[in-house]
C-alpha cells in the first residue's frame, strides 16, 4: 500500500494570491473574455494603482494576475468590465464595470473573488 504525503504541492499553490471567477447567471455559464484589472489603495487613501490586468478564460477565471508570491495587507480593487462580453453576443448591459473593494488582511490567505453577472445585475462573495 502506497503512503501519501500530508501535503502535496500541486500548480493550484502556484496560482496569483488574488483570483477571480466570472459566471453569466443568466445562461448558466462561464463568462469568457471578460477584462479584469486589479488595484491597490495608495497611501493617501483615496486613489488607487494599477497593479495588473488579465482576461477571464474559456472557465471564466483569472488566475494568473500576479506572481505566487505574497501581497502586503492593504486594500485591493478589482474591476470588472462585463460591457463587451455582452455586447458580444448581441445582449445590452446597464453596468458597464463593476468594482469590487476589499481588504486582504493574511497574506498567507489566498483571496478569490468570484462574480455573478447578468445584463442587469450582479453579485460578489468571498471565495475559496
Amino acid at each position: 500500500m502506497r503512503a501519501w504525503p500530508l501535503s502535496v504541492s500541486t500548480m493550484a499553490d502556484k496560482k496569483s494570491p488574488i483570483t477571480c471567477h466570472v459566471l453569466d447567471s443568466s445562461i448558466g455559464k462561464p463568462a469568457s473574455g471578460v477584462s479584469v484589472r486589479l488595484e491597490r489603495l495608495n497611501d493617501d487613501g483615496a486613489s488607487f494603482s494599477s497593479l495588473a490586468t488579465g482576461e477571464t478564460n474559456a472557465d471564466g477565471r483569472c488566475t494568473d494576475l500576479l506572481p505566487p508570491q505574497p501581497l502586503p495587507p492593504a486594500t485591493y480593487k478589482i474591476v470588472f468590465r462585463p460591457k463587451e462580453y455582452f455586447e458580444g453576443s448581441g445582449r445590452k448591459c446597464f453596468y458597464p464595470w463593476v468594482e469590487i473593494a476589499f481588504e486582504l488582511e493574511n497574506p498567507a490567505e489566498h483571496y478569490h473573488i468570484p462574480l455573478l453577472i447578468s445584463p442587469y445585475s450582479y453579485t460578489t462573495y468571498r471565495g475559496s
